[in-house]
């Protein structure tokens, strides 16, 4: 698919930046809702991943004129049937802390055996009418305690498989090679590369 500009209906500059490396080598430019101080958070009150990054990028679509590309994370744990999932980021409450969360979740996996756990990232690119989702996971487990300095979220307490380090004890190189975020986004570049 031929795209010249782009929205990325985020505020996060760590995600902007990371996108812009990714897209502009090939001719994409790239903005983001920063430049388009007038738009409105979006609200994030589906049930899926899916139906959160969809809504955020048909919003900002409509809003500017232009194609425009969401993600939605969610943390799911084997011994909790899949939560936090789609409440990942207010798993501790409304305007719940990154630490507020990760200590609930230690708490609810307290004297639990089973530790496995995967983060999933949905991305979805509205271009018009045309709605494409992009789905990346990352499989490991939750750590008894906090380890490392990067990152953010849960980061701290999730070891990917296949790694002996948390995903805050690594290279952001490296975790943003591995992650389920990084891989979402490797699909929608692929996907872009196909001539679809």
């Amino acid at each position: 698919m031929k795209l010249e500009k782009l929205v990325i209906a985020s505020q996060n500059p760590h995600k902007i930046e990371e996108l812009q490396q990714l897209l502009n080598p090939m001719g994409i430019e790239v903005l983001s809702t920063q430049d388009f101080p007038e738009l409105e958070e979006v609200v994030e009150d589906k049930e899926t991943l899916e139906g959160n990054a969809l809504k955020k990028a048909r919003y900002v679509a409509e809003a500017t004129g232009l194609p425009a590309l969401s993600d939605d994370t969610g943390l799911e744990v084997e011994a909790l049937d899949g939560a936090p999932g789609v409440y990942s980021a207010r798993y501790a409450g409304e305007g719940a802390s990154y630490q507020d969360n990760v200590d609930k979740l230690l708490k609810e996996l307290g004297g639990v055996a089973n530790r496995a756990a995967q983060f999933r990232t949905v991305a979805a690119l509205v271009k018009g009418e045309h709605e494409f989702t992009f789905e990346g996971v990352c499989k490991g487990e939750i750590l008894k305690e906090e380890r490392g300095d990067k990152g953010f979220g849960y980061d701290p307490v999730f070891k990917p498989e296949g790694y002996q380090e948390t995903f805050a004890e690594l290279s952001s190189a490296i975790k943003n090679e591995i992650s389920h975020r990084g891989r979402a986004i490797q699909k929608f570049v692929e996907f872009l590369k196909s001539d679809k």
